[in-house]
C-alpha cells in the first residue's frame, strides 16, 4: 500500500495535537469536499468529539451538504458545527446573492473568511486538509505553522499524494463525494466550481478563468504569511 510512512506521521501528529498539546482547544476546518473523508476518518479514530467546522456559505452544492450528513453519521462525528455568514452581513453586502459575479474576493471574504475567523476565536489551534500536490500557494506548505492570530495550524496531509488518499479511502471503505464521479477534483461553492479534465491540476476547477486560487482563509491581507514552527 503506497503510504511510505506518511500515514503514521500524519496520525501521530494529529493524535498528539488533539490528545496532548491542545485537548479541547483545537478544531478541524473541513469543506467536506473531494478528499475530506481521509482527515475526518483519522480525527474520528482519535476523538470523534473533536470540533469539526463546516462553513456553510449559502452557496455550497446540495451534494456537499448531503455528504456532510453521511460522513458525520458513518464516522460517528459528534461535534460537527455548521458556521455561516450572518444574515445582517448578507443583507448589507450581498442582498441579491450575486456578489460572486461582481467581486469574487469580496464574496469569499463575506461568505468564507470572516465566518471562519469568528468560529476559530475560541481555539488555540486548528487543522486543515491542504496538500502540496495541490500546487500554487500550497506547493511549499509546512506540517505546522502559525496563522495571523498566532494559533497553531496543522497540515497533516501536506506530503500525501492522490494515490495515497485513494488507497486510504478504499482501505477504510470511505464513501466518495458524489461530485467526484462527475469530474470534480476540488469542490467549493457551486457558482465558482467546475469539473476538471483528467490532465488538469487538482484545483483547476476552482474560480476558473480567473487569477484566483485561494478563497482567503489561509491568507493574510491577500498574501501568504507563514510563521513556521518546528515543534509545538
Amino acid at each position: 500500500m503506497p503510504f511510505d510512512g506518511v500515514l503514521e506521521d500524519s496520525f501521530e501528529l494529529l493524535s498528539r495535537a488533539i490528545r496532548k498539546d491542545f485537548p479541547g482547544r483545537i478544531a478541524l476546518v473541513s469543506s467536506f469536499g473531494a478528499e475530506s473523508a481521509v482527515l475526518l476518518h483519522m480525527v474520528s479514530e482519535i476523538n470523534p468529539a473533536t470540533p469539526v467546522l463546516l462553513n456553510e456559505t449559502g452557496m455550497l452544492f446540495p451534494e456537499t451538504l448531503d455528504y456532510q450528513r453521511q460522513l458525520a453519521s458513518e464516522l460517528m462525528l459528534t461535534n460537527v458545527r455548521i458556521i455561516r455568514p450572518t444574515q445582517a452581513e448578507l443583507c448589507r453586502t450581498d442582498p441579491d446573492g450575486d456578489l460572486h459575479r461582481r467581486d469574487i474576493d469580496a464574496c469569499c471574504l463575506l461568505r468564507k473568511v470572516e465566518p471562519v475567523q469568528r468560529a476559530l476565536q475560541p481555539y488555540a489551534a486548528w487543522i486543515t486538509g491542504r496538500k502540496r500536490f495541490q500546487a500554487g500557494l500550497r506547493s511549499d506548505l509546512p506540517l505546522t505553522e502559525r496563522d495571523d492570530a498566532y494559533r497553531v495550524k496543522y497540515n497533516p496531509l501536506v506530503f500525501w499524494q492522490p494515490e495515497q488518499l485513494k488507497a486510504y479511502m478504499t482501505e477504510h471503505g470511505l464513501p466518495a463525494h458524489p461530485l467526484v464521479a462527475r469530474g470534480y477534483k476540488s469542490i467549493g461553492c457551486a457558482p465558482c466550481t467546475t469539473p476538471a479534465a483528467e490532465h488538469e491540476g487538482a484545483r483547476a476547477g476552482r474560480w476558473r478563468d480567473t487569477d484566483k486560487t485561494e478563497c482567503g482563509i489561509h491568507l493574510e491581507n491577500g498574501r501568504v504569511v507563514r510563521t513556521l514552527i518546528s515543534r509545538v
